[in-house]
């Protein structure tokens, strides 16, 4: 790089996706933050993506690097461009979405303004004819980001230092990876910053969950075990027990059994019903009595369920619940 110093690093991976790289990468070449450097992690692809990753080293000498590995999955190849990155802070962006071209001026300048350690900004889920908007929110403490945390990784900008000096990395091979990175960060953020605007693109490529995707829903259960681990391990759990306890509670009994009640085949259904409560009985004992769990008329009817362990009632009420709003359940 021939700047004297880089304001943001954004480790791209890449996957397949010759389709959709090109709209990535000019939406960050394109920035407006001129000091930010491009890390493309060409993931094993086996499709025309690296050639097209070729033509923007060429065409952009200056800010582009391209780094080739075998094939390991998405938090691997994010966790592989890391220590190549020189930014002041890093981003991480999917390869087949995009960003607003002022995204990273504006989120760069709000962590100089407030010594945030990490950014985060509101974003789109792109359809092929509609978009939605998602917010996120600022925080007012550390045990607050469990709330409510959007984890994703690509509506975020982190401070180097905070991911070198605690050297936390992406769960390789698991889905969900966001949740344990971002669950894993959380003691160690003493100031966040937040854009109130859709700075993102995240572009939806596929359809419901089929049976032969379901298998990868159980995955959050690793990922939470994980989590629970690591707080034990660092000596953080007491102090953030109740706030993470619920923050699994609200994953697996709200965007979990989501994506549960859209699984056809019934014994499977009903069999992931099952182990996700007997998972947090075994993981989270006192689950059913956090505070945070109360003080919404229909999510006490759902409480009230799922401690008698009526499944087929807790599937109606949340067909009912996501038909309307997918997170009203817990808002």
């Amino acid at each position: 790089m021939t700047y004297k110093s880089i304001s943001v690093s954004i480790v791209v991976p890449v996957y397949n996706v010759d389709k959709y790289i090109r709209k990535c990468l000019d939406s960050l070449i394109n920035q407006t933050l001129r000091d930010i450097e491009i890390i493309i992690v060409n993931d094993g692809s086996t499709d025309t993506s690296q050639a097209i990753i070729d033509d923007f080293v060429k065409r952009y000498p200056i800010k582009v690097t391209s780094l080739i590995k075998e094939n390991g999955g998405l938090s691997d190849a994010r966790n592989y461009g890391i220590p190549y990155c020189a930014g002041e802070y890093i981003a991480f962006v999917d390869s087949d979405d995009y960003v607003d071209v002022t995204m990273y001026e504006k989120m760069y300048s709000e962590a100089k303004r407030i010594d945030a350690d990490i950014v985060t900004s509101d974003y789109y889920v792109t359809y092929p004819s509609s978009k939605i908007k998602v917010k996120s929110r600022s925080f007012i403490s550390n045990k607050d980001m469990f709330m409510d945390p959007l984890a994703a990784a690509w509506n975020k900008i982190y401070k180097k230092s905070l991911l070198i000096n605690t050297g936390i990395l992406f769960p390789k091979g698991l889905i969900y990876e966001d949740t344990e990175f971002f669950c894993k960060l959380i003691p160690y953020i003493n100031k966040c910053g937040y854009i109130s605007e859709p700075l993102v693109y995240y572009v939806q490529r596929s359809g419901s969950i089929t049976n032969t995707q379901s298998e990868k829903i159980v995955q959050i259960f690793q990922i939470f075990k994980n989590i629970k681990e690591y707080y034990l391990a660092q000596d953080l759990y007491d102090t953030y027990n109740i706030e993470l306890q619920y923050f699994a509670a609200r994953v697996i009994l709200g965007s979990n059994f989501e994506r549960i009640c859209r699984i056809e085949d019934k014994k499977l259904r009903n069999d992931c019903f099952r182990f996700s409560l007997e998972f947090l009985d075994a993981e989270f004992q006192h689950w059913k009595d956090n505070k945070y769990l109360f003080g919404w008329s229909l999510r006490k009817l759902y409480i009230k369920a799922i401690k008698k362990n009526n499944v087929v009632y807790i599937g109606k009420i949340l067909r009912v619940i996501f038909r309307v709003k997918s997170n009203k359940l817990f808002k």
